[in-house]
């Protein structure tokens, strides 16, 4: 009888916060964040001086903040899949461990995780700053405040966080 090993049985938290029911949560999650983020930033940069109100603001901003960072958190966790799915052969097992399960397993792994935050998080400021703001704030050295705050407040974090301690 052939020896059968199942690898990546259980899918890595970052992994499933993509997946149905739980994308339902994970989408409500960083809507409500994201709110918070761009409410706090109309105070903290006196966005007051340049809009008319901060329901305008908000109105004008939250789908695009939120939909823009969905997608860059896509994209950094696309990186972390494709590294996971990665032939034991050609990266060391215990850092694709370490990428799916438990990032503090690893050295290599944390690095690797935090470099798809990082991307995460220049996604989620080219975003808002080219789209999402080009038109609502003028100042560019303040639309690269904001864009910069959200991006590093609101990139996924969750990534670090080890599967082992939800299974």
């Amino acid at each position: 009888m052939k020896d059968i090993k199942l690898y990546n049985v259980i899918f890595p938290l970052w992994f499933v916060l993509f997946l149905p029911p739980v994308i339902l949560i994970t989408l409500v999650g960083n809507f409500v964040i994201d709110s918070l983020v761009v409410i706090a930033c109309f105070f903290i940069f006196k966005l007051a001086d340049i809009q008319k109100s901060l329901i305008e603001f908000y109105k004008g901003s939250i789908l695009k903040v939120w939909i823009f960072g969905f997608i860059a958190d896509i994209i950094g966790a696309s990186i972390l899949f494709i590294l996971g799915m990665i032939d034991p052969l050609e990266l060391p097992n215990d850092m694709i461990t370490g990428i799916n399960y438990d990032p503090f397993s690893n050295p290599a792994a944390v690095v690797v995780i935090i470099i798809a935050m990082l991307v995460s998080a220049v996604f989620i400021f080219m975003f808002n700053y080219k789209i999402t703001f080009s038109k609502q704030i003028n100042d560019k050295k303040l639309r690269a405040k904001v864009a910069i705050a959200i991006a590093l407040i609101t990139m996924p974090w969750t990534f670090l966080l080890p599967t082992k301690w939800f299974y």
